[in-house]
């Protein structure tokens, strides 16, 4: 699977894991100088506390267009620090 934001792959695995029709990217496969850290969290009531990611390609900024789980509840801890897409972001094989 690929993670793709203005024409630039910025995370790409064959190890994604699925969860409510998002990919979980592991950490390791993000390319880590398109994300910028958010100060933003969301709280899901079965998956815990998320923590979010800027997105920049090219000087252009795609605020808190991903998301992961630092601390996932015991239900998700398979996506624990896994980094999921959307605002824009194409997930695609």
């Amino acid at each position: 699977m690929k993670a793709i934001w203005k024409d630039k792959i910025i995370a790409e695995s064959s190890n994604t894991k699925v969860v409510e029709n998002n990919h979980y990217f592991p950490r390791e496969d993000i390319k880590e100088e398109f994300f910028k850290p958010s100060d933003s969290h969301t709280r899901c009531p079965w998956k815990g506390k998320a923590s979010y990611f800027h997105i920049e390609v090219d000087g252009e900024l795609n605020k808190d267009a991903a998301w992961y789980y630092p601390e996932a509840s015991h239900a998700a801890k398979p996506i624990e620090n896994h980094v999921a897409f959307w605002n824009g972001v194409k997930v695609t094989e």
